[in-house]
């Protein structure tokens, strides 16, 4: 997958990753290179049921009449129209079959889910994430991936099949301790690598009691052993390590991120620290996964 600049008139199908903020929409070739993207915050927060047909038919516009496969939050019950999740263990054969037509020439790829075991889960989006990684061959097809983010992911595959994850509110929690509780107003400083982070990650790779650990951050600024500009880089520590900690499979294979950013980083240092090894997963795996979705389906 690259970008190859505006070649609308080469537009075979569009490609959209619908979140919950947030909406990246791809105008596809027929062999799957992106010819353009656009990017804004039309996610599903900022849409009502009735809006979405108004808004396929304004892509439509900018990329051309043509065929649309959406990915993601769109398919939730806060989205477009519902598609059900498929079971784990499920492929990219799974996901096509099961994906829903929300309106003519519209599909909506369903997420995938785990009922039965010791515990649930659910994830939509990072699905065809990953499997469009494999499909490129830019992840091997038995694989460990993470996945960082507001709600993190930890990722299993099997022979190309997601048999297995995890999904961990990282991101959620810094965030909600950073706007209220007792570590509202400690937390505002800027989140980066360095001894701070180092240190709070340390910690929460070590910790047995996340909340204990996290009310040291407080404790730390009052009486003077943490200094309050250090305070949000020792919480993400604390926070992100105690999350990569809880993997007891790091030293058997290469954890595969996916995604970019600052905050994948900063998973990359958790998971060497904790004895892992991380591999950065290259190209746009989400488009991949979508034109790979979109050849079964034709």
């Amino acid at each position: 997958m690259h970008g190859e600049g505006r070649l609308i008139g080469r537009t075979a199908y569009i490609a959209v990753d619908w979140g919950t903020t947030n909406r990246r929409a791809y105008a596809m070739t027929a062999d799957g290179a992106v010819a353009d993207i656009l990017q804004d915050d039309r996610g599903v927060l900022a849409l009502a049921p009735r809006d979405y047909p108004d808004a396929i038919a304004a892509l439509r516009e900018r990329f051309g009449a043509q065929p649309v496969v959406a990915v993601g939050m769109v398919g939730s019950s806060r989205g477009w129209r519902e598609a059900p999740y498929v079971n784990a263990p499920a492929t990219l054969e799974d996901l096509a079959a099961a994906s829903l037509e929300a309106a003519p020439g519209v599909r909506i790829v369903p997420g995938v889910a785990i009922r039965h075991g010791t515990r649930p889960d659910v994830m939509r989006g990072e699905e065809t994430q990953v499997l469009g990684a494999i499909s490129t061959g830019a992840a091997p097809p038995t694989a460990l991936f993470c996945q960082p983010g507001t709600h993190n992911k930890w990722i299993a595959t099997v022979d190309g099949a997601i048999t297995d994850f995890a999904t961990v509110m990282t991101g959620e929690m810094f965030a909600l301790f950073r706007a209220k509780g007792v570590l509202a107003g400690m937390l505002d400083s800027a989140v980066a690598d360095g001894a701070p982070f180092r240190e709070g990650l340390r910690r929460g790779l070590q910790s047995r009691n996340l909340a204990a650990s996290l009310f040291e951050v407080r404790a730390g600024v009052l009486v003077g052993t943490l200094a309050p500009a250090d305070a949000a880089a020792y919480a993400s520590g604390i926070l992100i390590g105690a999350d990569v900690g809880t993997r007891e499979d790091l030293g058997h294979r290469p954890v595969h991120l996916l995604g970019g950013g600052s905050l994948t980083a900063l998973y990359a240092i958790a998971i060497t620290e904790a004895g892992g090894r991380a591999v950065t997963v290259p190209g746009n795996s989400t488009a991949a996964g979508i034109h790979a979705i979109r050849r079964l389906q034709t």
